[in-house]
C-alpha cells in the first residue's frame, strides 16, 4: 500500500469542548483531531515529511538521515515512512549511547533505522556530520525548512469551517508546523503557538524565517507553559491530562500537546481572547512519548 493511502484522513474529526469553563467564559474551542490519522505517523508528521520524501525520490536518494532525542516523535515516524518506501535510514541521535534504548529507538531499530549516538557538542554542528554523509539526503530535525511548512500548510484543508474560527493554537517545537498554519491561515486569524522549551526566545527568528512577509503580523509566540523545559511536567500537568480525558475522552502528551491546550485554558481564564472568541486547536499527535511515564501516570496509556 502507498503510503499517503495508509493515512486515515476520513477519521480525522474536529471535537467541540463542551465544558462550562468556556461557555462561562463565551468562548468556543474545538479540536483538529490530527492524532487520529495514523498510529505511528501520527498528527502532524505525515504533513512535516511528505514532501521531503518526495524529493529525495526524485533525486534518486536511496538512504536517508534525520535528527532527534531519544523520546522525538520525529524519529520514529522518518524511520517508519522510509521502512515502507523501502529508504535505508539513519537517525542521528541527541546523547551519548545508552545500555537501555527508549522504546521510541527499540521501535525505529525495528523498522530498520540505524542509530547513531552524537554528543551534545557535536550535535549543535550538524554541518559536520552533513559534509561527512554526502550520499545522504538529510532532513533536518523536527521536519524543519520550508518543505516542511510547505506541507504543514496543508493541514487547514481539513477544516471545512476554517472561516469561522478567530485563533488557531498549536504546540511549537522547531516552529514548522506554525509557520505552515500562518502561511495558510486567513489574513484576520491570528496563530498562536506554545513553545515547549524553556526560554528558547530564537525561536522566534526561526519560525519568522519559514513564514511569507504578508503572514508574519499573524503570528504570537508564548513562552510561559513549558512546565519546566523540553519534555517536563508538573503533577499540575498530568493531573489536567486525566482530566481531559475523563471529560471528553481526549488523548494529550505531556511534551507537546498537553502543554498547548492547558495554555488555552489559563489564556481563558486570564481573558486573552475577547468575548465569543472561536479557537482552533491543533492535536498534533504524538502520544508515544508518553511511554516514558510511569504505568498508571496516565488513565489511558
Amino acid at each position: 500500500m502507498d503510503l499517503q493511502q495508509e493515512m486515515r484522513f476520513n477519521d480525522i474529526s474536529i471535537q467541540k469542548l463542551t465544558d462550562e469553563y468556556f461557555k462561562d467564559r463565551h468562548i468556543a474551542v474545538s479540536v483538529l483531531r490530527l492524532d487520529k490519522i495514523h498510529p505511528v505517523i501520527s498528527g502532524n508528521k505525515w504533513f512535516k515529511l511528505k514532501y521531503y520524501l518526495q524529493e529525495a525520490v526524485q533525486k534518486k536518494y536511496s538512504s536517508i538521515g534525520t535528527f532527534g532525542g531519544a523520546f522525538s516523535n520525529h524519529i520514529l515516524a522518518t524511520a517508519y515512512a522510509c521502512n515502507k518506501q523501502s529508504l535505508h535510514c539513519t537517525g542521528f541521535i541527541r546523547g551519548n549511547a545508552k545500555e537501555h534504548y527508549s522504546q521510541t529507538l527499540l521501535d525505529a531499530q525495528s523498522l530498520d533505522m540505524q542509530l547513531e549516538f552524537i554528543n551534545r557538542t557535536d550535535y549543535k554542528n550538524k554541518q559536520v556530520i552533513l559534509d561527512s554523509n554526502r550520499d545522504i539526503f538529510f532532513i533536518s530535525e523536527g521536519g524543519y525548512g520550508d518543505t516542511g511548512a510547505k506541507g504543514a500548510a496543508e493541514i487547514l484543508q481539513l477544516v471545512s469551517n476554517l472561516s469561522t474560527f478567530d485563533h488557531i493554537v498549536c504546540a511549537v517545537g522547531t516552529g514548522t508546523m506554525l509557520a505552515g498554519i500562518a502561511n495558510a491561515a486567513l489574513p484576520v486569524q491570528q496563530c498562536i503557538g506554545i513553545s515547549v522549551m524553556k526560554n528558547n526566545y530564537s525561536l522566534e527568528n526561526e519560525v519568522n524565517f519559514l513564514i511569507r512577509d504578508e503572514a508574519k503580523d499573524r503570528v504570537k509566540l508564548l513562552h510561559d507553559y513549558h512546565f519546566g523545559g523540553y519534555a517536563k511536567f508538573t503533577r499540575s500537568l498530568i493531573d489536567f491530562m486525566n482530566n481531559q480525558w475523563k471529560t471528553h475522552d481526549l488523548p494529550l502528551d505531556f511534551v507537546y500537546t498537553a502543554k498547548a491546550l492547558y495554555a488555552i485554558y489559563d489564556l481563558a481564564e486570564k481573558e486573552y481572547f475577547t468575548k465569543d472568541t472561536n479557537i482552533l486547536y491543533i492535536h498534533s499527535g504524538g502520544l508515544q512519548g508518553n511511554r516514558s511515564l510511569k504505568k498508571g501516570t496516565l488513565l489511558y496509556s
